[in-house]
């Protein structure tokens, strides 16, 4: 079964991408949150708080985590896992990988659509938000698609759907 996502409060993850983000929000609530514990302490020790430019910038630190913890149990709490199970590659969707022709150039490049957070372009793990990734949502094998970039638009070709 083949489903395409809502993204506005929705965190679209696979089971790795979930396991990632659980261990990051351990090590951000333990690990981290001591570190800057003690860098509050040890800007404490160093006298007046009104000028001590290590105090502040240890609230700011404190502030900065607090805040990208918020973030990450937010995201957690609306999380979708896609597994590989739940995928069909019926047509583009996160979790396919495909394999498309760039009708300009005649070259051909192979993507695989992941949530947001798992995004990696370096690896070829485009999100499903990116202009590439959500044109190709939903289309199927042989079909043309029109992707509307910052530097105009352009189209490709899906060759090829697989997990």
């Amino acid at each position: 079964m083949s489903e395409t996502y809502e993204h506005s409060n929705k965190t679209v993850v696979s089971a790795e991408g979930l396991r990632q983000m659980e261990e990051k929000l351990k090590y951000m609530t333990t690990v981290r949150r001591a570190e800057v514990a003690e860098h509050l302490s040890i800007a404490r020790g160093f006298g007046d708080l009104s000028e001590n430019a290590e105090y502040d910038e240890a609230k700011d630190e404190q502030a900065k985590l607090e805040a990208d913890i918020v973030e990450l149990e937010n995201a957690l709490r609306n999380v979708v896992v896609i597994d590989d199970e739940n995928v069909s590659t019926d047509a583009v969707n996160v979790g396919t990988t495909v394999r498309v022709l760039y009708l300009d150039e005649g070259d051909e490049e192979e993507f695989t659509i992941v949530g947001a957070r798992e995004s990696d372009p370096m690896n070829n793990k485009i999100s499903n938000e990116s202009p590439v990734g959500s044109a190709l949502l939903g289309h199927k094998a042989n079909e043309v698609v029109t992707v509307e970039a910052p530097d105009g638009p352009y189209e490709l070709r899906v060759l090829e759907i697989r997990i």
